[in-house]
């Protein structure tokens, strides 16, 4: 009987690109932009919502997460209760289009880079790494951020958002148009390091490497003000419980803020050496 043979081909060498989220990885500690608009939306409509709901479905593309807002039973109870109907489709294409300013203006108010970020760039490119940024936000809500942005120093090489792709975040398709973006030949090669659930999913998707944000973004959820005036113990209770989620989900490693992310780019530069993938 003839043998059968299996061949694997290995990758060995270094990262070709990192791509990053924005809101509570790059910048907006806490991602706090989408949850002031999300709430002002739904006051708006005399529904509140709270900020744990607002940030039920984070990551995922703006029109969606209204979607998936609406579809939450309390929220969806309430609706019927104060307005005699369910949410439908219609209302959805409405909130979303008086959704879009107030994000634009809640953006501009949270567009300081996250700290750490300059520092960590500074490596990326001082080993060749392609810098890629990828967002749930729509292309018409970001001009005002890439300006902020570029004035403090970051500028992604490439950057997507969820509107320019056939489907958003748990898809990897937009950190595979920031690959072909970037003219990256290896997924393998690639980190893909987010704040949220969903945008870790995205990035295992696309058969990338996945850095988890626990701190800094949706899984505490807190301004970066707010955090450090808590106690230590307080701090330590809420970072193990977004710590423990982000392994969960998957992803590689976990960090508290980009402001850490360097130690674990030069291990996964190592395991590339030797020939480990995701």
């Amino acid at each position: 009987m003839t043998p059968k043979y299996q061949f694997e081909r290995r990758y060995v060498g270094p990262i070709e690109a990192v791509i990053m989220d924005w809101a509570g990885t790059t910048v907006d500690f806490g991602s706090m932009a989408p949850i002031c608009a999300f709430q002002r939306l739904f006051a708006e409509e005399g529904l509140p919502i709270s900020e744990a709901e607002a940030r039920g479905p984070m990551g995922t593309e703006k029109r969606e997460h209204i979607r998936q807002l609406c579809a939450h039973p309390r929220i969806r109870d309430a609706w019927h209760e104060v307005k005699g109907e369910y949410p439908t489709e219609a209302d959805i294409d409405r909130m979303y289009d008086d959704f879009v300013p107030l994000q634009i203006d809640a953006i501009a108010q949270t567009a300081e880079l996250i700290p750490g970020l300059t520092d960590a760039l500074e490596w990326m490119r001082a080993n060749d790494i392609r810098i890629g940024g990828n967002t749930g936000y729509a292309s018409t809500m970001i001009e005002g951020l890439l300006a902020r942005a570029a004035e403090q120093g970051y500028t992604p090489d490439s950057n997507v958002c969820a509107t320019e792709v056939p489907k958003g975040r748990p898809y990897p398709h937009m950190s595979l148009k920031n690959a072909m973006d970037l003219g990256v030949q290896h997924l393998c090669a690639c980190v893909k390091i987010d704040d949220t659930l969903t945008g870790i999913e995205e990035g295992l998707n696309a058969g990338m490497w996945t850095i988890g944000v626990a701190v800094s973004g949706n899984e505490v959820g807190m301004s970066l003000e707010d955090w450090q005036v808590l106690s230590e113990a307080e701090q330590e209770l809420r970072r193990a419980a977004a710590y423990q989620r982000m392994t969960a989900s998957g992803a590689h490693y976990v960090i508290d803020s980009i402001a850490d992310v360097i130690p674990c780019l030069e291990e996964i530069s190592a395991r590339l050496a030797v020939g480990e993938k995701p």
